[in-house]
């Protein structure tokens, strides 16, 4: 075989099979963000099959820019073990004590090797348009390729059948909306919607972080920004620490969930 024809399918073979050991899985994680990436290496850690669908090219979620393209972020002490686990090197703020800031690209990019590396895939280019549901339970993801969909191909879609779906989406919670306005579902919320992400309050966004990470219906978890946007949670800006400890706690939580 010529070496070009030999590369072309080296590359098609071995996608193709990591692709179908992973139609079947666990969890499956929508969104490459900071605290799905958390999530994706604490269950894999714990030999929990986890794939991660990741819309863009890059995953990361909107760690690598930082600050408005300023490459640092900030990170509270409570998450520095999260990021010595990553090892992911960290600085004191001086004269604001219990506050760090790091390098948002070591931190992206630290998350994704440490997320791949415990066992957890990552599909990137990939959207999910649908959920796949069953006996009152959210039960998979029906996926397309991105660039298929944004040019509005008419091209059928594929699915991955899991125990748990995790919407790592963020700000939007799109697959939390794929949820209550496509299946028509009930979330464990006031309303049973989705109740909108308030305006910036640094300290109440990361406390409501943490607390909204949660089950929101059978097979059906957030994390990060996704949970505060369904629960009505303030925007925290360019501060990391509750996204990387939802991300902890959302694993623990589907872990128990798994047991029962």
């Amino acid at each position: 075989m010529v070496i070009e024809n030999a590369i072309s399918a080296a590359i098609l073979k071995s996608w193709s099979e990591k692709f179908e050991r992973n139609l079947s899985v666990d969890v499956a994680i929508v969104g490459g963000g900071p605290s799905a990436l958390v999530a994706a290496k604490y269950l894999a850690d714990h030999h929990v099959k986890t794939a991660v669908f990741e819309r863009k090219l890059a995953p990361g979620g909107g760690t690598w820019g930082g600050g408005m393209l300023f490459n640092q972020v900030v990170v509270q002490s409570d998450a520095l073990p999260i990021l010595d686990e990553f090892g992911i090197r960290h600085e004191a703020v001086k004269g604001n004590e219990g506050y760090h800031t790091l390098d948002s690209v070591e931190m992206a990019s630290a998350l994704i090797y440490g997320a791949v590396h415990a066992g957890a895939m990552i599909f990137n280019s990939i959207s999910v348009e649908d959920l796949v549901f069953k006996e009152g339970k959210v039960s998979g993801l029906v996926i397309l390729w991105t660039p298929v969909e944004r040019l509005g191909m008419h091209v059928d879609p594929l699915t991955v059948i899991s125990k748990c779906v995790l919407d790592g989406t963020g700000h939007p919670s799109e697959i939390m909306h794929l949820a209550v306005d496509k299946a028509q579902i009930k979330l464990h919320t006031p309303t049973g919607g989705i109740l909108g992400e308030k305006p910036m309050w640094v300290d109440s966004g990361e406390a409501s972080t943490l607390e909204n990470t949660k089950e929101y219906y059978p097979g059906l978890f957030a994390c990060g920004m996704s949970a505060n946007n369904v629960m009505g949670g303030y925007r925290m800006g360019p501060i990391f620490g509750g996204m990387l400890m939802s991300g902890q706690k959302v694993a623990k939580q589907i872990l128990e969930s798994l047991k029962k």
